[in-house]
């Protein structure tokens, strides 16, 4: 994506970094997104509900369901891939790769370990974030930029996928309608002063409106809780309305403030893709263009953890990220969760043995 600097870039005026010593930057992005496409009309012949009143609500046309046969790690494989491809960072040299998801393929083993296995990344520390929800890819790049603090990490790779058409009740409009699979990744690595990761804002508060209530030791599986459907997601989508487009807002603007910046000065907006409803008062309330922030969720559904990612990378690979842009990704999850990072595009920077120790 960004070639590897010979020199650093004249940096401008250093920022708050919340403490990063070592200036991170987004070396690569990927995506995978199943084949199967199911569309609003596939939807209403077995729900109590139209067209014409998904797009009203959601924006959303259609989205994508992965295929019988495959796992979410299939898909955190096939977007790590392409994020290792896009970076040049082989997967022998990824330290750390942070999965961020609630659908994994099991309970135990851990997801982020099935991957570092699949794509040979031998080295890796596998850490799975498992209840961040939609705000998982936020939360993600924040623990892969802490990690990156250590001299003993070179490179991170930060993986946010969900597969929701599987913990989604076929016969529920209240979030059948809004769910899709995807997967999305990034790899972390070093930057140079006043690039990277300059702020970020995050926050929570406690809520049931958005749940999966059994499964757990509060109401272990059974046979009760499975005919009872207990196992599904549940969504107050009332609630999600109200606290998005009041969270995220106030959100960017305490992270932008935090790099010395204005929201005006921000070039792109890569925001959870929930609902495109949400995402234009978001941008409303900012008053800042629409166009500012790319969408996916027309095509794509709520995609969870890995939401965040469709936009970025669409943007990235589309080439309409220049070096010096200041970019914002923020998004809220069940939770309630919710985090905005601000960051400015950079070049990568190829450490030398001597930088870490070594000989």
């Amino acid at each position: 994506m960004t070639a590897i600097a010979d020199q650093p870039l004249d940096a401008p005026a250093a920022a708050w970094t919340g403490g990063l010593r070592v200036p991170v930057g987004i070396q690569g992005t990927g995506l995978y997104v199943p084949t199967e496409v199911v569309t609003n009309r596939d939807l209403v012949s077995t729900l109590d509900t139209t067209d014409e009143w998904i797009r009203a609500k959601t924006g959303i046309r259609e989205r994508r369901y992965l295929a019988a046969g495959m796992q979410n790690s299939d898909m955190c494989v096939r977007a790590a891939r392409a994020a290792l491809a896009d970076s040049g960072v082989r997967a022998d040299e990824i330290d750390a790769i942070v999965v961020a998801t609630f659908t994994q393929d099991q309970p135990l083993p851990s997801t982020a370990l099935i991957v570092k296995d699949a794509i040979g990344a031998h080295s890796a520390l596998p850490l799975d974030l498992n209840q961040a929800a939609c705000a998982g890819g936020v939360y993600g790049i924040l623990v892969g930029s802490h990690l990156l603090q250590s001299d003993s990490f070179r490179s991170v790779l930060v993986i946010g996928a969900e597969a929701l058409s599987r913990v989604t009740d076929p016969r529920d409009r209240s979030t059948r309608v809004f769910f899709g699979d995807a997967a999305g990744a990034v790899v972390l690595g070093r930057t140079v002063s006043g690039f990277g990761v300059l702020s970020w804002d995050i926050g929570s508060t406690l809520s049931h409106s958005v749940e999966v209530p059994a499964g757990g030791t509060r109401a272990p599986a059974s046979a009760r809780t499975v005919a009872d459907g207990g196992h599904y997601l549940k969504m107050d989508g009332r609630v999600v309305w109200t606290e998005a487009t009041a969270r995220l807002p106030r959100s960017i603007e305490a992270a932008v403030a935090r790099a010395g910046l204005r929201v005006s000065e921000v070039d792109h907006f890569f925001l959870h893709q929930a609902n495109l409803n949400i995402v234009r008062e978001v941008m409303s309330v900012l008053d800042v263009p629409a166009e500012r922030a790319p969408t996916s969720v027309q095509h794509l559904g709520n995609t969870g953890a890995a939401t965040v990612f469709t936009v970025l990378d669409q943007a990235m690979r589309g080439g309409s990220v220049a070096a010096g842009e200041v970019l914002v990704v923020s998004a809220i999850g069940a939770g309630f969760l919710w985090g905005s990072l601000c960051l400015r595009h950079g070049p990568q920077v190829a450490p030398t043995y001597s930088e870490w120790g070594m000989t």
